[in-house]
């Protein structure tokens, strides 16, 4: 089957439409502070405006465990809306009530309003059926259409997302079709050389994606709090430094599928090393087999990838013609060891072909380090949904909008 996209849904001049965004930014005292995936957004919402669409936008926020907590009210979100569409939006101060029940019931032809975090009501998150689809039906009355367009929650079988869509006239949004189509630029027929960036804290976060990419790629770079496993699996000490135990076997059995298949996997040949997991801690580079042997002893903690290794991981990155990139290198939200991020996403905005940076704290790192959007290929909004979708798995997001 094939995605259904805007065009299917007909003329929707004057149809109340539901949206589905993931507007869950960072806040921080009521403040934005990365809009990205509000600005993401905004070619759908223009889309349904510009055709005198009634647009009802809808979006979770945090993890507020069905229950509103005011830490996680979408008001700041409707200011920026506002700031960025440069209308009026209007806020509704609950999801399924009469506040929201009264700003659809205000809305003109091209108007927009935003109702507060889904997740405020148990059933949109909820593992019973009933429960779920009781809240979709209580959405789906301010609608004529629904547009399911956060691609980061495309993977999870929620109320918004997946009862919403079998609910009423459904259809992919803008943003949703593009990253299909860079996703798809990553899994069948990649311009070579093909090269994967993995870091981030946890290997076992990233194993299905390994293990789903290594046939089809040319060398796998391995940073962040994950390759200290892959040291360890190696047989090198890692001092304090974060390490999955559990993982060890799993890791050389990938270390030995890559070298049967002629795919090279780069581990770091030099980390930084901290005395203490803080910016103010002592920190010195040593080699990667040499992590215990620095004044920190056994006591080391290994926080970024180290300088020598930056400048192969760039070189190696520059000279692709295709590259994903998930998880940072190190600690980047400490001054002291984000050096390693930062040469990993100055290196990707060199790429002559597809530079990808695969969501989640990817992209807010690259953001926190001054990178602007324009400088890659392409920026996903979804960093959960797009390791799924590179590791094979069924989205149940996108299979209730046709894609198959």
């Amino acid at each position: 089957m094939t995605l259904r996209t805007l065009d299917s849904l007909g003329s929707l001049a004057g149809k109340r439409v539901i949206v589905r965004c993931d507007l869950n930014v960072p806040v921080k005292d009521g403040v934005i502070t990365d809009d990205g995936r509000v600005r993401a957004s905004l070619p759908t919402m223009n889309a349904l405006i510009n055709q005198g669409a009634r647009v009802v936008v809808i979006s979770h926020l945090g993890r507020p465990d069905g229950a509103p907590d005011t830490k996680y009210t979408l008001e700041p979100v409707a200011q920026r809306l506002s700031e960025l569409l440069g209308k009026p939006v209007v806020f509704a101060h609950d999801t399924v009530g009469q506040a929201a029940e009264d700003a659809v019931g205000s809305l003109e032809d091209g108007d927009v309003a935003l109702l507060e975090n889904l997740r405020f009501n148990p059933g949109e998150t909820s593992k019973d059926e009933a429960e779920r689809r009781g809240f979709a039906e209580r959405l789906a009355a301010f609608g004529d259409a629904f547009v399911s367009d956060g691609f980061g929650v495309v993977h999870r079988k929620q109320a918004s997302v997946y009862d919403l869509a079998e609910l009423l006239p459904s259809a992919a949004g803008l943003l949703i079709q593009i990253e299909l189509e860079v996703l798809d630029k990553l899994t069948e027929n990649p311009e070579r050389p093909y090269t994967v960036v993995l870091g981030g804290s946890k290997v076992s976060d990233k194993l299905g994606v390994i293990g789903h990419l290594l046939p089809r790629v040319n060398s796998l770079l391995i940073g962040g709090g994950m390759l200290f496993t892959f040291l360890k699996a190696q047989g090198h000490a890692v001092g304090s430094s974060l390490l999955e135990e559990d993982q060890l076997d799993t890791v050389r059995g990938y270390l030995a599928k890559a070298e049967e298949l002629g795919v090279t996997i780069v581990l770091p040949t030099d980390v930084v090393v901290a005395s203490k997991f803080g910016a103010d801690a002592d920190v010195q580079v040593t080699a990667a087999d040499a992590i215990e042997e620095t004044p920190f002893g056994a006591s080391g903690l290994g926080l970024d990838i180290g300088p020598d290794t930056a400048k192969a991981f760039a070189e190696i990155i520059v000279a692709s013609n295709t590259v994903f990139w998930n998880g940072p290198m190190g600690v980047f939200e400490l001054a002291p060891f984000a050096e390693g991020t930062r040469a990993v996403a100055a290196a990707l905005t060199e790429v002559d072909g597809l530079g990808v940076v695969g969501g989640g704290d990817s992209a807010a790192a690259v953001r926190a380090l001054g990178f602007s959007d324009d400088q890659f290929g392409h920026i996903s909004t979804g960093g959960g949904a797009s390791l799924e979708f590179l590791e094979g798995r069924r989205l149940p997001g996108l299979e209730v909008l046709g894609w198959s």
